[in-house]
């Protein structure tokens, strides 16, 4: 099992990436091992943006010992540092054109400038040819560090100007043993909430230290496995959109409050004094990009309860096919083996295939209740809503 203790800086965030954290250490180490992009891929939670901040940290220190700027760069407050993580739906053609023109900047006190996108994969066509000219033609002492869940999310033109290293999964007992070590969660609860996330450690993390997401995921579940007819679908979707909103809001409604009140500090607005309009704009900005946050937020939301679905037709569908090892959602093995004997392997496949399309119509901005709505009467029927794919 891969050892839970943390290595020394830049690599203390880093866990069960040994062979990623060698290549990218010889690469920082040796100019001629040293490509000037690089994408790093795996599953969510498989440690992509603490991996990319160490090797910025290693990059840009001017000595391995150099823990003072190696700190910095962590903590994202290094000038030679350019980091972008989206909390909308997409990155901005604006801001990846700010960054490609930040590029080209020569390092003002480390040994490179490092710039790095922790979600590449949220980029249009568009925002992506952006960057094509700096990652063909980039400074001698600029290094490129791009994050997706696989190199497939970006494109043709992308990739090959790029050097991918794929991260690799972690078992669930060594997901289970880090989030004990972290937190003290109990065995038994970290265990279950590293299936339950897929291994997925932010995730399981999560799970493991709040009952209440754990309850919300088990409702869902158990919610799905009894839809029985149409006034079972609208009560189920309608409560799976709602449970949905309700995460997303707790998630980001102290943050907001946080942000606004500081800004209102920064400009010298006491509390209940009355806002003048040359801070009206400032406010308006940042309430535009809390929305976009808002939403972005109740999107992985959603995903996270498609995931969760996912695993579950997942559980049904091996059942059928005589393979019982490995299932994710146990606590419900007697209506998973239940649910497999009632169903063809057809039906089960048919419902991930829904799943998968539901996935899709969420991204292009279909009304979430209509496209679970959509899914449940698949789960009912087993067969896909008139017209297919859902509009």
């Amino acid at each position: 099992m891969t050892s839970v203790a943390a290595p020394t800086l830049p690599w203390g965030e880093v866990w069960g990436q040994d062979d990623a954290v060698e290549t990218l250490r010889a690469a920082a180490s040796d100019p001629a091992a040293l490509s000037h992009a690089w994408l790093i891929t795996g599953p969510p939670g498989s440690g992509r943006a603490p991996l990319a901040r160490a090797f910025a940290a290693a990059l840009i220190a001017e000595r391995p010992d150099d823990e003072h700027t190696m700190r910095q760069v962590i903590a994202g407050t290094h000038p030679d540092l350019t980091a972008l993580r989206t909390e909308g739906v997409i990155i901005s053609i604006k801001d990846a054109r700010a960054m490609a023109s930040r590029s080209y900047l020569a390092p003002s006190a480390g040994r490179y400038r490092v710039m790095v996108m922790e979600d590449a994969d949220r980029m249009t066509e568009r925002t992506s040819n952006v960057l094509l000219k700096a990652l063909e033609e980039p400074p001698e002492r600029t290094v490129w560090i791009l994050c997706a869940p696989s190199d497939a999310d970006l494109l043709p033109t992308i990739r090959s100007r790029v050097r991918v290293l794929r991260l690799r999964e972690p078992e669930v007992e060594q997901v289970a043993a880090l989030i004990t070590a972290r937190t003290g969660a109990d065995p038994v609860i970290a265990e279950q909430a590293a299936r339950h996330a897929q291994r997925h450690i932010g995730m399981a993390q999560r799970l493991a230290t709040d009952e209440a997401s754990r309850i919300r995921r088990d409702e869902t579940l158990r919610g799905v496995l009894r839809v029985r007819g149409i006034a079972d679908v609208v009560e189920v979707a309608g409560q799976i959109v709602q449970a949905a909103t309700d995460d997303a809001k707790a998630l980001t409604a102290e943050r907001d409050e946080a942000e606004r009140a500081s800004l209102l500090r920064t400009v010298g607005i006491a509390d209940g004094a009355r806002i003048p309009p040359a801070v009206r704009s400032q406010l308006s900005a940042l309430e535009d990009e809390q929305k976009k946050r808002a939403t972005r937020s109740l999107r992985d939301g959603l995903d996270r309860v498609l995931t969760d679905l996912q695993s579950l037709f997942r559980d049904i569908v091996m059942l059928q096919f005589r393979e019982d090892a490995d299932i994710i959602n146990l606590e419900l093995i007697d209506d998973l083996r239940e649910r497999a004997a009632a169903w063809p392997a057809e039906r089960t496949l048919t419902v991930l295939d829904h799943i998968a399309e539901t996935r899709e119509a969420l991204e292009q901005n279909v009304q979430p209740t209509l496209a679970l709505e959509s899914l449940l009467v698949t789960v009912v029927s087993g067969r896909r809503p008139l017209g297919g794919r859902q509009a």
